[in-house]
Formats: structure tokens, sequence, C-alpha cells
């Protein structure tokens, strides 16, 4: 009984010691500070795209140099198939268009106490050549950033959002329009 007695006393005390030790370690933890340059690099991106009720999701390449956000290929569907409505031909379309190059500029800042580096964006337009029925659509795209976008030094991330505001063809408005959001929540430094 006495053996028992002074097992149980053991292991409480011994499972106490192991306690206090794990959470004398919890307390070291210091994060890295983030510095403007560390945005710079290549990303793999998680796009969502919605217009009206519609969603999307894919994954994008982008990269960051500087002051930029460089898109190799940037996502053109929901603008090509809003401007030409037909399924078929939009389909056509996109692929005589191929890819489409486009630039996000954007300002940086240090917000220390939230160790990230917040990104002011100034979008411009984007002009986009729709073939469509032997005719060229002249597109232009007014892009606009609501909310600052962040990279976030904890895990290395971007995170920014992109709106397409307006569509003009052939120096009309498209109306009625709905708007196409373009939501990246999380770009993965490769």
């Amino acid at each position: 009984m006495k053996n028992l007695i002074a097992f149980k006393a053991f292991a409480v005390g011994f499972f106490a010691l192991i306690a206090f030790s794990l959470m004398s370690c919890m307390d070291d933890y210091e994060p890295i500070p983030v510095k403007l340059e560390d945005v710079n690099g290549n990303y793999k991106a998680r796009l969502f795209t919605t217009q009206g009720n519609i969603k999307n999701e894919k994954t994008v390449d982008l990269s960051v140099k500087k002051d930029t956000v460089i898109f190799n290929d940037f996502p053109i569907k929901e603008i090509v198939k809003t401007v030409v409505t037909n399924p078929v031909k939009a389909e056509a379309a996109l692929t005589a268009i191929g890819k489409v190059k486009y630039k996000l500029n954007y300002t940086s800042s240090l917000n220390t106490t939230n160790n990230v580096v917040e990104l002011n964006f100034a979008p411009k337009t984007l002009v986009l050549q729709i073939p469509v029925d032997g005719v060229t659509k002249n597109a232009i795209v007014k892009i606009a950033a609501p909310q600052k976008g962040f990279y976030v030094g904890q895990d290395r991330s971007l995170r920014f959002g992109i709106i397409a505001e307006k569509i003009t063809v052939d120096g009309v408005d498209l109306t009625p329009y709905e708007i196409i959001k373009y939501d990246f929540p999380y770009c993965v430094k490769n």
C-alpha cells in the first residue's frame, strides 16, 4: 500500500515537472522581424474569382519585384465571358487571346506591430483585344484595389484582393455589369 501511494506521489510530481518545463519553452518564441524586401519572390497563389453568385477557384503563379506584382497569365475568363455572352464564342476568344501579362503596382510600408508589410495598390487599366465573329472588340477594364494587401512575416504569405470595377467595350460602358472580384487569400512563396 505504501509503495502505491509513493508511486502516485512520484507520478504526480513527474507530470507536474514536465508540464512546467513545456510551459517555459512556449515563452521563448520571438518572431523574425519582417523587411520590405521580404515581399519579393515567386508565389503559388490561391485565387477565388467571384461575379454575382458565380464563384471559381484556381491556382495561379505570380511574382513580386520591388514595387510590382506581375501576372504572366492574368485570369481573364470572367472578363471575356462578360463581353462575349455566347459560351462557344467566348472560349474561342480566350484561345485566340492566349496569355495576358498584367503588372499591378504598389507602394509598401512596414507595420512592425503586426509584423507585416502593408501594400497599397495603384492598379492600371487592363486593355484587351477580344476577337469575335471576325471583328476585334477593344475592351478597357478598370481595375481597383479597395483594400490594402499584406505580406505576413510569420508564414511568409502574401494576401490581397482586386476587382474589375468597370468594363468599357469600344467606348461604351457595359451595363448592366456586375463587378468581378479577384481574391488572393493565400499566396505561398516558392
